[in-house]
């Protein structure tokens, strides 16, 4: 394979621009959706099943993408999919009615969708020996996009109006095209020709084991992260704190979450990728507990606590996904649509019932059990086998 393309440190900081910009759109909605559910009339039950369709449309079907991203090696993927993510998921924040807003927030969460399995095949394909860390540093950027995300779409809220957000695609726009411009084409010579059977390549990575115990582990810490952003706002919303406010805490949650995921390669040079992952899922408990017992009386504390348990569960992200990879490497841009995709589809399912769920039993109550699932399936850890 061509030097260019095994150590091209240029293809990988737009890479991780992109990605940074694309999960900034995508950190958009769960802050202000209490606020989007008030304009349009629904309830924190509907508003999680909406989170939950779109999320399962989108990332269900990564696997897929990946597939073909991993056969044509063209750009086409990450270049559409962050148009997509750019137009689309600001416009959801001026719907009308319920089924625009479906229709487009799954128009913007597919081009995350579309985005997200080959940006990783192409980190991997882009990075020879050094794929660790700058996986870790693309992770962190995705996570650090996604911290801002909320922040940016409170502030356009609480500024200037709910309706104005669509003024921020113009961001996605212009570093599409820069990108366009910038990540190299790659010739024929790079185009691989083992894996052309659809079937054949699904079957291969879902019949292996080690992949399976990865994807748990990662369902697990999709599980957490995934219901704290989407339950909490509708808490802070009715404790009568502001969009900035509920931006803010997001805020903090990614962040510490994409910090996280930037010290995730060093410290698994350290201890080792299984102690990694064992700390990631054992520790969250504890903190939402922590968390559990702080919100009313002590919101600064809870805050800190809060932030604490992104930067757990985010921990172990990177090992995962470099782990998945390097079990397949002929399978980079799927088995990272499976990783970093279909398992926060599956987790979406879950999400479909969760809202009722919360407004029956508590949302405190019901992230302090879901913060247990993770502790209680550590233990499969120990039979995956170092690469």
């Amino acid at each position: 394979m061509k030097s260019f393309v095994c150590n091209n440190k240029s293809a990988i900081l737009w890479l991780s621009a992109a990605h940074l910009v694309c999960d900034t759109y995508g950190g958009f909605l769960n802050p202000i959706m209490p606020f989007i559910a008030a304009k349009l009339g629904f309830s924190m039950a509907i508003a999680t099943v909406l989170v939950a369709i779109t999320q399962i449309c989108s990332n269900m079907l990564q696997p897929i993408f990946g597939f073909f991203a991993d056969n044509i090696l063209k750009r086409f993927f990450v270049f559409w999919g962050l148009i997509l993510a750019s137009i689309f998921i600001p416009l959801a924040s001026s719907a009308p009615n319920i089924l625009i807003l479906t229709l487009f927030m799954i128009l913007g969460c597919l081009g995350g969708s579309f985005f997200h399995p080959q940006s990783m095949g192409f980190v991997n394909l882009f990075s020879g020996k050094d794929c660790s860390n700058n996986m870790g540093f693309f992770v962190s950027m995705g996570s650090l996009g996604f911290a801002f995300g909320p922040l940016l779409a409170a502030f356009i809220t609480q500024m200037i109006g709910l309706d104005k957000i669509f003024y921020s695609s113009f961001l996605g726009v212009i570093l599409a095209s820069l990108m366009f411009l910038f990540v190299p084409k790659l010739s024929s010579t790079e185009k691989k020709s083992e894996h052309k059977d659809f079937i054949k390549s699904f079957k291969i990575i879902l019949a292996d084991k080690q992949m399976n115990l990865l994807m748990l582990i990662a369902m697990m810490k999709s599980l957490v992260t995934n219901s704290s952003c989407v339950l909490l706002p509708f808490l802070w919303k009715s404790m009568g704190y502001s969009p900035f406010y509920i931006g803010l805490a997001l805020f903090l949650f990614v962040f510490a979450g994409s910090i996280g995921s930037f010290v995730s390669p060093k410290l698994e040079k350290l201890v080792g990728s299984k102690a990694v992952i064992y700390f990631s899922m054992w520790g969250t408990f504890p903190m939402m507990l922590a968390f559990a017992f702080t919100y009313k009386t002590m919101p600064f504390v809870s805050m800190c606590i809060f932030a604490l348990v992104g930067f757990t569960t985010m921990l172990a992200q990177p090992v995962t996904l470099v782990w998945a990879q390097k079990i397949m490497p002929e399978y980079k841009s799927i088995v990272s649509g499976f990783v970093n995709g279909f398992c926060w589809g599956t987790v979406a399912l879950i999400l479909t019932g969760l809202g009722a769920i919360a407004e029956q039993f508590g949302i405190i109550n019901v992230l302090v059990v879901l913060s247990l699932i993770p502790m209680f399936t550590a233990f499969s850890v120990k039979f995956l086998k170092e690469v």
